[in-house]
């Protein structure tokens, strides 16, 4: 079965048995492709016409709504603080900016680390959710030698069971920050 997000972006359906052997494939940017033995043997024993199959995303705005709080930094480009889908809210990746001003707390990552989860903070507050309500979490880092900083201070914030997470280490982040984190909460 293929799985096609891209669906409702107009983009064709993925024939998956003719990337079996090309496992296995990974998660980007919302888009989710699975791979293991037992899934592409099951693939493979499938007639051609099942496997293909949609899962859309949809892009209706009666069902997403915005959510916005001036006590978080505006967005800095076309997109939203979060946003609120059926019972999720997604909140965009946060930078350790001071909402008043829109400059960093600092040059630190402790002090951008401890800015970010305020402001994620505030963005979920702003729709009724809380950190004990996340799902999962991704952070962003500069320096993957801030991992261990970043980790302490991310554990004071999120009780136990601790969301799922991703962390990364990139080349760059908007602005020079040292983190930015996003994250997914339920309602």
């Amino acid at each position: 079965m293929a799985w096609c997000a891209a669906r409702s972006f107009h983009m064709p359906a993925v024939d998956m048995g003719a990337l079996r052997t090309r496992a296995p494939l990974a998660a980007v940017d919302g888009f989710a492709l699975v791979a293991g033995s037992s899934f592409w043997r099951s693939l493979a024993s499938s007639k051609p016409s099942s496997r293909f199959a949609c899962s859309a995303i949809s892009t209706d705005a009666r069902i997403k709504e915005s959510v916005h709080t001036d006590k978080a930094p505006a967005a800095l480009g076309q997109y939203s603080q979060a946003i609120k889908v059926d019972n999720f809210v997604h909140v965009s990746g946060c930078l350790g900016l001071i909402p008043e001003t829109g400059k960093f707390v600092s040059d630190n990552v402790v002090d951008q680390t401890e800015q970010v989860l305020k402001n994620m903070g505030e963005i979920l507050k702003a729709r009724g959710a809380s950190y004990s309500s996340v799902v999962e979490t991704t952070i962003l880092l500069a320096d993957w030698n801030n991992f261990k900083k970043v980790n302490e201070i991310y554990a004071k914030y999120f009780p136990s069971p601790a969301p799922a997470r991703s962390i990364f280490q990139i080349a760059a982040l908007p602005l020079d920050a040292k983190i930015e984190t996003g994250c997914i909460a339920a309602l």
